[in-house]
């Protein structure tokens, strides 16, 4: 009889935490689609600023800005948002000759960026346990990708 007992307390303290875990990561991946639709809004924001301030960019603005940020397609924005960087950077030559409405949105994505790979970051250790892979407690949703976007520095 005791032995029943032991193991419908250790079966109720492995489903509890199989539950709670998987609210964890339910949240985790909330954050991480919350902190991806903020980083494409503060990439799309710096594009059509560019667009707007430094009509001489427009073709480089607008083609980052009509790739939407999605899962397996990270590569080619980022490609496209380094150009758009290094034309910038180009045009203008130092950080302290952009407008400040410009140098306001290219904070804003350095911080929507690391927002978001911290979440992929925390999202990704919790998903990635080998008791959370066993129980397939990450249910169906892809595991995130990290958004790579290594910035050209501009000179002072």
């Amino acid at each position: 009889m005791i032995w029943w007992v032991l193991l419908a307390v250790i079966v109720t303290a492995v489903l509890l935490w199989a539950y709670f875990t998987a609210q964890r990561l339910n949240r985790l991946h909330i954050r991480t689609d919350s902190a991806l639709q903020n980083l494409q809004a503060a990439l799309d924001l710096r594009a059509s600023l560019v667009e707007a301030l430094i009509p001489e960019l427009t073709a480089a603005a607008r083609s980052a800005a009509a790739l939407p940020l999605v899962h397996n397609g990270f590569d080619q924005r980022a490609a496209r948002e380094r150009h758009l960087v290094e034309a910038l950077t180009h045009r203008v030559g130092t950080a302290s000759a952009l407008p400040p409405q410009l140098i306001d949105a290219t904070a804003r994505v350095e911080l929507a960026h690391r927002f978001y790979n911290d979440a992929v970051t925390t999202t990704r250790a919790l998903r990635t346990r080998p008791l959370v892979r066993f129980f397939r407690l990450g249910g169906t949703a892809p595991l995130p990708d990290y958004f790579e976007l290594s910035q050209v520095e501009m000179s002072e």
